[in-house]
């Protein structure tokens, strides 16, 4: 079974780290969701990421606020796709996480979605695996698909509402 690593330098950046597992799993993924800090627990984010490929991981998401390491730290110590997930802060609204993320030296490359893109993090990381295991590509159609019919039965509501008027 394809698994994705979610890893979240604090506990309570989870409810924007959730969607992305929801994803997932409703992409038939398995998740393995972990809190280490790039700053406070250098010696584990190295451990990690390390051993991640090893310990079956082939996706890894990094969810964090403010400086923003985790994502470039782990994406240092391996050779898996990484995604960061800027969280939203009091500060600057989650552009300080967001310029952290995307502004990576060269060499050291980390996909990034947008500002609590929990939802497009995990999707990004199951068109990853897409690649590979066609059962989360047929999935990932699925989900396409159920978005399209939603909006054009929202665009034949609200036509028959203005005919309506």
């Amino acid at each position: 079974m394809p698994k994705v690593a979610l890893l979240m330098g604090s506990k309570s950046d989870f409810p924007v780290v959730k969607p992305a597992v929801v994803a997932l799993k409703n992409m038939g993924v398995e998740c393995e969701v972990r809190v280490i800090s790039a700053h406070r627990t250098p010696d584990e984010a190295h451990e990690f990421a390390s051993s991640a490929k090893d310990n079956g991981i082939e996706v890894i998401i990094c969810a964090a606020g403010k400086a923003a390491h985790l994502g470039g730290v782990i994406a240092a110590y391996t050779t898996l796709p990484v995604i960061g997930l800027p969280v939203k802060t009091d500060m600057m609204g989650g552009l300080d996480s967001l310029l952290s993320i995307v502004q990576m030296p060269s060499g050291i490359p980390v996909a990034c979605v947008g500002v609590n893109g929990g939802e497009n993090a995990g999707l990004l990381a199951a068109q990853i695996l897409g690649i590979k295991y066609p059962e989360i590509a047929a999935a990932l159609a699925q989900y396409k698909l159920k978005m399209r019919q939603k909006i054009n039965a929202d665009d034949c509501a609200l036509q028959q509402e203005i005919k309506d008027l």
